[in-house]
């Protein structure tokens, strides 16, 4: 039987990158609807549902938007407001910043968390406190692996519950639920996830190393929509934020629709509900959804999405504006051994 594994996209600007953040023009377009067709061209194209970790400062901008990314059955869960990593808040502007959020996704009942750049460790443990104070039942923030700007290395592979004192020790009576980020054992842990690591590593590599991760646990995979999307300018930055942040854009659409292929996923709430890792009314279904106030697609209070604004376009022609080579065909079920 296929396990089913967790797909998530942090649902963000393209400057939200802390390799950038000392190099941003002042004056900036976002193409931030533009982002995200290549993404729902996949998603639609395979039927699957995820959860989108929203940014606050995305929902305030755009909450049509999250409103239909809700309404076509995805979960919505927060991201913060800012992307400011939590190692440069103190506990009271991190509180102020899950609230803003909260306030601005109230009506998803967001329970799941990531913090941005993942930035959640034990220099930021206190953070652990805040989010079981404002409801929230998982987080996805924790890499257990050592990389550039965060990572646990100690902490387990598989899910858990984070010690308060330590979170790179289970703790069977800690108040939140962690959903790591999938890394591969090879000596040392590999970050295989997403992210970079879509856009980085080889197809093949890849494919085998969720494979091998999928078969112990279900995988955890993430994406930006900037991962794929290769609209934003080209800043003048040092070489290894260059490689960290342009690597294999046009390329990673590829890496995405092969694991569609190759894997099964699934919304994170939704399945830790199903691995009864949640209490039974902890999971919102997205869609059909009762979110605290009644919302509907003739809700006068929720603006309608504009004629231009995520209009789908289909795999074929988003593959051919987004990748520079031929892409293999796709089909409903690949062979096994085919990437």
């Amino acid at each position: 039987m296929m396990r089913v594994n967790a797909l998530s996209i942090d649902l963000e600007f393209w400057w939200c990158n802390e390799f950038l953040t000392d190099y941003l023009p002042c004056d900036r377009e976002d193409g931030f609807r533009d982002s995200l067709r290549p993404i729902f061209a996949v998603l639609d194209a395979f039927d699957v549902k995820a959860t989108f970790f929203v940014l606050g400062a995305v929902a305030e901008q755009y909450p049509e938007v999250v409103s239909e990314i809700y309404r076509d059955g995805h979960e919505i869960a927060c991201h913060s407001y800012s992307h400011r990593p939590l190692y440069t808040m103190n506990r009271d502007e991190f509180e102020d910043e899950l609230e803003k959020s909260l306030e601005l996704l109230a009506d998803y009942n967001p329970i799941g968390f990531r913090a941005p750049s993942f930035s959640l460790n034990n220099r930021t443990k206190w953070a652990i406190d805040l989010l079981e104070k404002h409801g929230f039942q998982y987080d996805s923030s924790i890499f257990p692996a050592k990389a550039w700007l965060y990572g646990v290395p100690g902490a387990p592979v598989g899910i858990y519950r984070p010690s308060r004192d330590d979170i790179s020790i289970h703790d069977p009576d800690g108040p939140i639920v962690e959903f790591p980020l999938s890394v591969l054992r090879l000596g040392m842990n590999i970050p295989v996830s997403g992210g970079f690591y879509l856009r980085a590593l080889p197809e093949r590599f890849l494919s085998w190393s969720i494979d091998r991760v999928a078969a112990r646990r279900p995988a955890n995979i993430y994406v930006h929509p900037h991962d794929i999307y290769p609209g934003p300018p080209l800043l003048k930055v040092p070489f290894i934020s260059r490689l960290i942040t342009y690597h294999g854009v046009r390329t990673s659409l590829e890496k995405l629709i092969m694991l569609m292929m190759r894997f099964s996923f699934m919304p994170m709430g939704a399945l830790l509900e199903k691995m009864s890792l949640l209490p039974r009314d902890g999971w919102i279904p997205a869609a059909p959804a009762v979110p605290r106030r009644p919302v509907g697609r003739d809700d006068t209070t929720i603006p309608p999405l504009p004629a231009l604004g995520l209009s789908r376009h289909s795999l074929d022609t988003v593959a051919q504006q987004h990748t520079t080579r031929a892409r293999k065909q796709v089909r409903e079920t690949g062979d096994s051994d085919e990437i």
